[in-house]
């Protein structure tokens, strides 16, 4: 067992959208608000490659609640509760979670998906490189599960789509004390799918020696000085996000994608000290000099950082 944040990389979107048309029969509404319907669709989805530490990290939904604004929220129980290996996806990959369900158009204050993980039960669960595996569980999952707190609207007849994500690098913990439980303190964020674009890119080989674990650090905002994952608070910064850089076996690149990010202005770094990194402790990382990135809409920027 780990007493540190198990380092991770991957990041898990997941996906919701709505839009005009008929029902479908995958979860079930607790109430009811309005007479407005619009089709509503989630998705899990996870921007992930092979990380050392697990094999799988696996999670178990069994529902979605959306709050309106100024009423009630509103619960879908899924019929069937959906397993999702949250490493088994890569590239932005999507699968769905909410899947065609009617929910009235008008503006919304949050988003929580159900979860069903325990501690001491292993209906949610980390599987080690070696094969054994663990409960995962999330502190206080039965009573809140994973909420996140940002407004969006689903518009009458519309579209709209909106994407979570995690970062398993960065919540993945097996604290003292807790054996045989991994907890899942989840970092998320959720974004339009209208309003994001991707950056990727590739790496030279002769900036990946013997001994390189080559990450790319992507920094809200321009010229960010470049900073490991810490718990260190603010102003102390910490990357969005950051991704493994991988070997392409079949053209011998090495290459990174890193989906789902809003339009905006971003740092990007790229550092050989991956390995280094755990997100509970000060570490020093050597970068390349940082690149300064503009992301629009549903368009990749690709670079050589």
């Amino acid at each position: 067992m780990f007493n540190r944040i198990l380092p991770i990389a991957a990041v898990a979107a997941a996906s919701l959208a709505a839009c005009g048309g008929g029902s479908g029969g995958s979860a079930s509404s607790t109430t009811t608000t309005g007479t407005s319907k619009t089709i509503g669709t989630l998705g899990i989805s996870v921007t992930d490659a092979p990380v050392d530490g697990a094999n799988k990290v696996v999670v178990k939904f069994t529902g979605v609640e959306l709050k309106p604004a100024g009423g009630n929220a509103v619960t879908y129980n899924f019929s069937t509760a959906k397993s999702i290996d949250l490493l088994s996806l890569a590239g932005g990959t999507t699968t769905a979670l909410f899947d065609a369900q009617t929910v009235p158009a008008g503006n919304y204050e949050w988003v929580r998906l159900i979860v069903d993980a325990q501690q001491n039960v292993a209906n949610s669960f980390i599987e080690l490189k070696n094969g054994t595996q663990f409960p995962l569980f999330i502190p206080s999952g039965d009573e809140t599960g994973l909420k996140l707190v940002k407004g969006f609207t689903v518009a009458a007849g519309g579209t709209t789509d909106l994407t979570v994500d995690f970062d398993l690098r960065k919540s993945i913990v097996a604290p003292p004390g807790q054996s045989p439980n991994y907890l899942l303190k989840p970092v998320l964020r959720i974004v339009d799918n209208l309003q994001v674009g991707t950056i990727s890119g590739t790496v030279p080989a002769v900036r990946i020696p013997s001994g390189c674990t080559p990450f790319i650090y992507v920094f809200s905002g321009s010229n960010v000085v470049a900073d490991d994952l810490d718990p260190a608070p603010a102003p102390d910064v910490d990357p969005l996000v950051s991704v493994p850089v991988t070997l392409n076996a079949a053209s011998g690149a090495f290459s990174f994608k890193v989906p789902f990010l809003e339009v905006g202005n971003y740092t990007v770094a790229f550092t050989c000290d991956g390995a280094k990194d755990t997100p509970d402790a000060e570490e020093t990382l050597v970068f390349s000099p940082s690149v300064n990135v503009t992301v629009n809409a549903n368009q990749t920027v690709t670079l050589t950082p």
